[in-house]
């Protein structure tokens, strides 16, 4: 099971850099989709015995971020028309250059961090790097929907971090977090409609046009 994991986590690792690297909107939305598929696997990968908690807790991130998150995302850009990233504050090739700086400094960090014996040590780093890409496409993209997926990629990191943690977090905990992303997405969403509505626009910088 330890080198299935260790699959998974370069395969996070990948659709992070897909992010990074594509214009267009639903290839990134797809790459979200199998992150959270990938995310989902690792709770059964990483248990030190099958158990409903990990089953329960695969099923739900599979359900909340590789199927109903996606399927909103690809809903809001049909109905907003948009299909590429114009213009990012930082072009494609510097941030695949800054995400794999992200991923080596990662890396360096995790080995220094005071972590317990873990099962999985790529774990951390691959979190940490997932974190950092996430907030990395989060203040470089101009499109409100690729800031979503950027502000999803980061949580993911949080997530995967927190899987270290699986067998001391309870249930109910997990499912609430999972819930308060799907409502947080949700209420992005909303706002993103209104934003292409009121603008017919979906670059965030328009919103300094607001006035009271």
């Amino acid at each position: 099971m330890t080198t299935a994991s260790q699959i998974v986590l370069l395969l996070v690792v990948l659709t992070d850099f897909a992010v990074l690297g594509t214009t267009r909107m639903r290839t990134c939305i797809r790459a979200v989709a199998v992150q959270g598929f990938l995310l989902g696997t690792l709770p059964v990968l990483l248990a030190s015995q099958l158990s409903v908690h990990a089953v329960g807790l695969a099923v739900g991130t599979v359900a909340v971020k590789a199927v109903a998150l996606p399927w909103f995302l690809a809903w809001a850009i049909r109905e907003a028309s948009v299909r590429r990233e114009v213009e990012p504050l930082v072009g494609y090739i510097a941030s695949l250059l800054l995400g794999a700086a992200a991923l080596a400094l990662s890396f360096a960090i995790a080995a220094h961090l005071p972590l317990p014996a873990l099962k999985e040590p790529l774990i951390v780093p691959v979190s940490l790097a997932t974190l950092i890409i996430g907030l990395l496409v989060l203040v470089t993209r101009r499109k409100a929907i690729t800031q979503v997926l950027g502000y999803l990629m980061l949580e993911n990191g949080i997530y995967l971090f927190g899987l270290t943690q699986t067998e001391r977090v309870p249930f109910l905990l997990e499912i609430g977090v999972l819930l308060d992303v799907f409502v947080a997405v949700f209420i992005m969403g909303i706002v993103v409609f209104h934003i292409n509505r009121e603008f017919d626009s979906l670059d965030s910088a328009r919103l300094a046009e607001l006035k009271d």
